[in-house]
């Protein structure tokens, strides 16, 4: 189920100049345009109404098409980061809608439930995509929801980090019930993507 009210899906025709690039003249001021793909029922939109407005709401709708919602981190150094998230529903009739949301992204989280290895398979298919038709630089990150069920866990940490590695993605466990890892993991997933970034740009 989703956990933020659904928006119908905005016209996204200047996506493209979403895509982490900072302005040059106000190079403390970033922005990032940031795409969640996953299984229906993973928890995306829990991860992301917990980090925008700290609120978690079992009971909310399942997400239709994609909802929008952003949020700024204010790092040590001054920088601000404003991550402008699209939040992609995981039914699979809305699938073939998902590049309209993750093309020109530059950074993509895959969701998976660690109760579900169904949903695990899935996140690897969206890392495919991803990787398939995404953007070239794009950096992702992958992520085990429902870490409080623990002891319902069905994908090892270590297959995920592995996974993970082999892929260039960064990996964490969160849980937007319990608020674990949620802030950690924007804050920690902005710091190696600006590492992957800065690793590109070099090359």
């Amino acid at each position: 189920m989703g956990c933020a009210a659904s928006l119908p899906a905005k016209n996204v025709g200047g996506a493209g100049s979403l895509d982490g690039e900072s302005n040059p003249a106000d190079s403390n001021n970033l922005r990032v345009k940031l795409v969640l793909l996953g299984d229906s029922g993973v928890g995306k939109s829990c991860i992301v109404l917990r980090f925008v407005r700290g609120q978690f709401d079992p009971t909310s709708k399942v997400t239709v098409g994609a909802s929008f919602l952003s949020q700024t981190l204010a790092l040590q150094d001054s920088t601000t980061v404003k991550f402008e998230i699209w939040d992609t529903a995981g039914q699979e009739r809305y699938a073939a809608l998902a590049p309209l949301y993750y093309r020109g992204a530059g950074a993509a989280i895959v969701v998976y439930d660690i109760t579900s290895p169904e949903s695990f398979n899935k996140a690897q298919y969206w890392v495919k995509e991803l990787q398939k038709h995404g953007n070239p630089d794009i950096v992702m990150a992958l992520v085990g929801n429902k870490a409080d069920l623990h002891e319902n866990r069905s994908v090892s940490s270590q297959d995920a980090q592995e996974y993970a590695e082999k892929n260039g993605m960064f990996f964490i466990e969160t849980s937007a019930k319990t608020a674990d890892n949620i802030n950690q993991l924007f804050e920690v997933f902005w710091a190696f993507h600006s590492r992957v970034y800065a690793a590109l740009c070099a090359n």
